[in-house]
């Protein structure tokens, strides 16, 4: 079962007008254009190596996302792990009241390995995803901490087989060496009904596996003693803070960055992603809206050429 716990002990920091240009100078430093590793040093720790049945925190995020959320946990509840004790924590707002009624549906499975772990902040929070990301890195105990989004599923198999590739590992930061991808999907095509439920992709839906060369944003699997270590982007106060919307997670390459790594492949089949050509957690005029949406159609035609 799960139950919705507010979370009450962030350390979010103040607004100032430095944040806006730490952000922009950290942006630099991690494109290789400004040497300021000086001033954000690479944090030394040595993890140790986990053996035997490991646990696993899967950290999530919603924002008008329970569309898409509603198959993470639908693949979880087809899918359950049987090698690996199994966390799902789930950042969103209390505002966002599709999201609470999906949560609170699933909270009414039991899934044998799974623990239901509900985090609802207030939406200024949630709209720097490295808020949430470094409260579940503080917090956690697991032996791995999975930080991804609420478009990932994960298939047969998929944590057991994460679980065996992690035995003995010690790396800080590893990622799954191939994705299951969608093609640009429309609102049509991944739509929920009125009321939430928990789904399965349908055969309208397909997927064609892709290699995977970094750990990018859904997939940045970091070692517990290292989260629990340096959280995430924990020193940066430009990324712990509130923001009136949802903003661009700039954080994710300074995370790797602090890191000195971009993460090692290891072997999970049937990690899948289900791309989607509106953003909905971005708010703004309908033709502001628009501009994204071709754009995002030119970038994915692009990378196929």
């Amino acid at each position: 079962m799960g139950v919705v716990h507010d979370v009450r002990d962030l350390r979010v920091a103040p607004p100032s007008a430095w944040h806006g240009l730490q952000g922009w100078l950290l942006r630099q430093a991690v494109n290789g254009f400004l040497p300021l590793r000086r001033c954000w040093p690479a944090l030394d720790v040595r993890p140790a190596p986990r053996t035997g049945r490991l646990s696993l925190e899967i950290v999530s995020h919603c924002w008008h996302y329970s569309h898409l959320l509603e198959y993470q946990l639908g693949s979880l509840v087809a899918h359950p792990p049987r090698d690996v004790d199994t966390t799902l924590t789930v950042y969103f707002s209390r505002e966002d009241d599709r999201t609470l009624r999906l949560l609170e549906l699933a909270a009414r499975n039991t899934v044998p390995g799974v623990r239901w772990n509900w985090r609802a902040l207030p939406k200024e929070q949630l709209f720097r995803r490295s808020i949430g990301r470094n409260h579940a890195a503080l917090a956690t105990t697991a032996d791995w901490i999975w930080f991804t989004d609420c478009d990932t599923l994960f298939g047969a198999g998929c944590l057991d087989a994460l679980a065996r590739s992690l035995q003995g590992r010690v790396d800080p930061l590893v990622f799954p060496s191939h994705e299951n991808l969608t093609t640009l999907l429309s609102d049509e095509a991944v739509a929920g009904g009125a009321e939430p439920a928990l789904r399965t992709p349908t055969l309208a839906i397909s997927f064609v596996t892709t290699p995977v060369v970094k750990a990018k944003g859904p997939l940045q699997i970091t070692h517990g003693d290292v989260a629990r270590a340096m959280g995430y982007c924990r020193d940066i106060a430009a990324y712990q803070r509130e923001e009136p919307s949802f903003r661009k997670c700039y954080e994710d390459t300074a995370f790797r960055w602090l890191l000195g790594t971009h993460g090692v492949p290891v072997d999970a089949p049937g990690v899948s992603r289900i791309r989607h050509v509106s953003k909905g957690r971005y708010a703004g005029p309908s033709a502001q809206t628009a501009v994204r949406t071709l754009l995002r159609r030119i970038q994915d035609r692009l990378r196929r050429r």
